[in-house]
């Protein structure tokens, strides 16, 4: 992904998010790479180790969502929520 891109994605600014994708190029987790389309941006690229890292986060990560997010919600509610993020507009629902 772009690197401008990937600051606006994550709600950083393009020198916080250098400085992340820095730090996970250390790590060996990412690499820089030009952009094909325009010489003049970088793409953030994960790497092998990065993609392994990710899978081996995903367990952990959902179960985290679950204990501080969504375990807060009725199953009522839950309905409501997935309508909303599925983006079909109002989340109102029919009983």
């Amino acid at each position: 992904m772009r690197m401008n891109e990937l600051a606006s994605a994550c709600y950083l600014s393009l020198s916080g998010m250098t400085r992340t994708i820095i730090r996970l190029e250390t790590q060996g987790l990412v690499k820089r790479e030009r952009c094909e389309e325009d010489a003049r941006g970088w793409n953030a690229v994960l790497t092998d180790a990065g993609f392994a890292r990710l899978e081996e986060s995903w367990p952990s990560h959902l179960a985290a969502i679950r204990r501080r997010f969504l375990q807060h919600f009725e199953s009522f509610d839950l309905a409501r929520l997935a309508h909303a993020f599925r983006g079909a507009g109002t989340a109102e629902t029919t009983d």
